[in-house]
């Protein structure tokens, strides 16, 4: 597995995420090294879910309206149907996506994640997977929609359901540790 020492990747999220893509994603990318921060627009902490039962909170390391993409090497947005369609709704979380787009930074997107990407208007031309209920989303969008356990294209990564995550584990930290982490998160 690549490494991704000195390397900051955000998470953003709201209550509603699936669960366990976050807490999968975000336990390979700390076992290959980097540090990882959960951010979200309002609370203190957020709640996952287990599909469409309530599971465990989580403490939010920052909060959206003081956090920025420069602070960052890559993102990661879990999927869940409630979380990405209440982010979609907050311009200052579709901007922070842009922002990592604009940067050239990677970012990771899966099941219904990837809608953060059609509103951010970061599909068109792009070969990206989702949840099949986004595939019309993201055509609409100009998007290449396929039905695949994972897909990378150009700094994007995406994948479809909880059971693609050692896949979308696996492209996820190879796609990330292929950018350079910023020179001020290297330590001495």
């Amino acid at each position: 597995m690549q490494q991704l020492d000195n390397f900051r990747v955000a998470i953003l999220v709201t209550d509603g995420f699936e669960q366990v893509e976050m807490t999968e994603p975000r336990k390979a990318l700390e076992q290959a090294g980097a540090k990882v921060d959960l951010i979200a627009p309002e609370k203190e902490e957020v709640q996952g879910m287990n599909h469409d039962e309530k599971a465990s909170k989580f403490p939010v390391d920052a909060k959206l309206e003081s956090a920025s993409a420069s602070e960052y090497d890559a993102l990661l947005l879990p999927g869940g149907v409630a979380n990405p369609d209440k982010l979609r709704t907050i311009p200052a979380a579709v901007q922070f996506v842009k922002q990592f787009a604009e940067a050239k930074k990677p970012i990771a997107a899966i099941c219904h994640g990837p809608w953060m990407l059609v509103e951010a208007g970061l599909v068109k031309g792009r070969k990206i997977t989702s949840w099949p209920s986004l595939a019309t989303d993201i055509r609409n969008a100009g998007g290449k929609w396929e039905d695949s356990t994972v897909v990378a294209d150009k700094g994007l990564v995406t994948s479809r359901k909880p059971a693609d995550i050692p896949a979308f584990n696996s492209k996820m930290i190879e796609e990330f540790a292929k950018a350079k982490p910023a020179d001020k998160h290297r330590t001495a």
